[in-house]
């Protein structure tokens, strides 16, 4: 019997089910591949907002990692919500020791404008976490508090990427999805020499809960697939945008994105 290829979230769980480990796994699934988990923070989440987060001991994520890591072995990993400086350490060293390709997707607030990592941990995530990126995936806030640079315009997103390759990772994809104005949703994927330019509909769906979570799972189910970068997030981009226009209401908030568009 056939394997399909493995890959690891290494996120916080969304008990609204739209974002964090359950829009990871929901993605890796879309993809064909065998999706895996270590759990970092467990939140009470909802459509409204985050009322409440809960980091793991280090020693939970640690043994969570190794547990899968060291048995059935990995072809991806992907990193969300790591909430602590201490985490963000600790799943840094870990990723060290793993030769698979990593996309660290850098969340510091959710949807909502809840906080999901401590101002402590942003140093952390510059000097320790990016260096062993294969692949960040920044949108304009995270790339303004990374780096300080503010992107506003298109014309904007070369400096801010530059800006975040100088943190370490080889590839970085600025989402340009905040941008004011355009008609488009421009993204630019860099690794500081070739650059490659994404463009979608902008899509009028308020329903856009757990984007960022599912296109970082989605480039790395690609990466585990064989594809090159551009290949794996050009795939990536075309199924979030296929997300999005699928995206529902649920509770009284903004709702996810759908996962399962291509099934239906």
């Amino acid at each position: 019997m056939r394997t399909p290829p493995t890959v690891l979230t290494v996120a916080g769980s969304d008990s609204g089910g739209g974002a964090g480990i359950q829009a990871d796994l929901k993605t890796m699934q879309a993809f064909g591949v065998h999706g895996m988990s270590v759990i970092t923070a467990v939140t009470a989440q909802n459509s409204l907002g985050v009322q409440g987060t809960w980091p793991l001991p280090e020693e939970a994520v640690r043994a969570q990692f190794r547990s899968v890591v060291d048995d059935i072995g990995v072809r991806a990993v992907k990193t969300g919500m790591l909430a602590s400086a201490g985490l963000v350490r600790t799943v840094a060293a870990l990723l060290a020791e793993t030769g698979a390709p990593v996309v660290v997707d850098p969340v510091g607030v959710s949807k909502h404008g809840d906080a999901l990592l401590a101002a402590s941990a942003r140093a952390a995530v510059r000097e320790e976490l990016l260096p062993r990126a294969t692949v960040a995936t920044p949108n304009l806030d995270e790339v303004a508090w990374l780096t300080g640079v503010r992107a506003r315009t298109e014309a904007d997103l070369p400096a801010a990427a530059e800006a975040v390759l100088a943190c370490g990772p080889r590839w970085v994809l600025v989402k340009g999805g905040h941008l004011a104005g355009d008609e488009d949703a421009v993204d630019l994927l860099t690794d500081g020499t070739e650059r490659h330019w994404l463009r979608s509909p902008r899509l009028a769906n308020r329903h856009t809960h757990g984007t960022g979570c599912t296109l970082a799972s989605a480039v790395a189910s690609g990466l585990a697939l064989g594809r090159t970068v551009p290949e794996a997030v050009a795939a990536a981009k075309e199924y979030v945008t296929g997300a999005i226009a699928g995206g529902f209401p649920l509770g009284g908030g903004i709702g996810p994105v759908d996962h399962g568009w291509r099934a239906r």
